[in-house]
């Protein structure tokens, strides 16, 4: 599963890369307004630098800290303090879905810079989101099935060794000794956590670079001050969601390290290629706006189908918050703080 995971990654990796490079080389570029007090190429080159090395390393805080979370006992995925800060962080990727990556994408689709047929004629935006989620439906459910059946004895942490007392195998016949069906229900479990990390993953991967891009590209110095504080606040606790479902899938350490290696440096990676393209690309040509705006889109839907979906729903009707009301209102509470600030950055970012 890891190494499709990492093939997959790349693949969006070289897909994005190639669309934005698309865009650029076709900058018909529309007119639009601009504060020539705040457009300054030289005087945003060096805040585009120190973007890359911040966001660098509020990423890899954000996404390192819950793995570091077993050493720390109030941490333990086990305990109620982590479901609680996983629900700070799952408000925050479902705000993003909402207050950021959907509104970009209505803003670029409707955008005035575009004909009139096809564009304004119809919501691409919602189409695109939806089926978005649909889609991300889908590879969930099937990558689920396809885990499940090659995995039937269940799945254990990998790097463990399973309990040969709990678990035997004689002449074709499977003995679990009344350990069997826990063991299959922690096995699926874990597949679900599995496969959860995978998708987010991917979701992030996109619009990671999307928003990265967009900065990149930019020469606004009045728009990239507050972006910076925005994205390093956006990408440490949505880091914090992704981190928690890393350590919930248990991989190995070499797994772990890739998963977190790419999500570290997917924004910075935009920047950079828009620094790269910055003499090419118009953030407000029609290639870029359609391009940029069906990736957000995308994007979107998958944020928001991963935060509802497999993130809140799966843990407040799971057990642990089933059985405990107090615990529901304190994540309720978590899920409205990280929602809320992540909306209150859309003022900047």
């Amino acid at each position: 599963m890891g190494s499709s995971l990492i093939k997959l990654i790349s693949f969006f990796f070289i897909l994005i890369t190639i669309f934005t490079s698309q865009a650029a080389s076709q900058s018909d570029e529309c007119q639009s307004e601009s504060n020539s007090s705040c457009n300054n190429k030289s005087a945003a080159l060096p805040l585009k630098l120190i973007a890359i090395a911040s966001i660098l390393v509020t990423s890899m805080i954000g996404v390192c800290l819950p793995l570091f979370s077993r050493s720390i006992p109030a941490l333990n995925p086990d305990r109620n303090l982590f479901i609680i800060v996983k629900a700070f962080a799952s408000g925050i990727i479902l705000a993003t879905g909402f207050m950021h990556v959907l509104p970009d994408s209505f803003d670029m689709l409707w955008s005035p810079c575009l004909m009139e047929n096809p564009w304004h004629k119809f919501p691409f935006t919602g189409f695109v989101a939806m089926l978005s989620a649909i889609f991300t439906l889908m590879v969930d459910a099937i990558a689920t099935s396809l885990y499940t059946q090659k995995n039937k004895a269940g799945i254990i942490p990998e790097g463990q060794v399973p309990d040969e007392a709990a678990v035997t195998t004689t002449q074709g016949h499977f003995h679990g000794h009344h350990h069997g069906p826990k063991i299959g229900s922690e096995g699926s479990q874990l597949l679900r956590y599995r496969v959860v990390a995978m998708v987010l993953e991917l979701g992030i991967v996109v619009h990671s670079v999307v928003i990265g891009l967009s900065m990149g590209a930019s020469n606004n110095t009045c728009t990239i001050k507050p972006l910076v504080a925005a994205l390093c606040f956006h990408q440490m606790f949505e880091g914090m969601g992704l981190g928690g479902c890393i350590l919930q899938a248990e991989y190995k350490f070499l797994k772990k390290a890739l998963m977190v290696f790419f999500f570290s440096v997917t924004t910075p990676f935009g920047i950079a290629l828009g620094i790269a393209l910055s003499k090419t690309y118009k953030e407000n040509s029609p290639s870029a706006l359609i391009t940029v705006g069906l990736l957000n889109a995308s994007s979107a839907g998958l944020l928001i189908y991963m935060a509802l979906v497999d993130l809140l729903s799966a843990d407040f009707l799971g057990p642990k918050l089933q059985g405990s009301i107090k615990l529901q209102i304190k994540s309720y509470v978590a899920v409205l703080l990280g929602a809320g600030g992540m909306s209150l950055m859309a003022k900047w970012a």
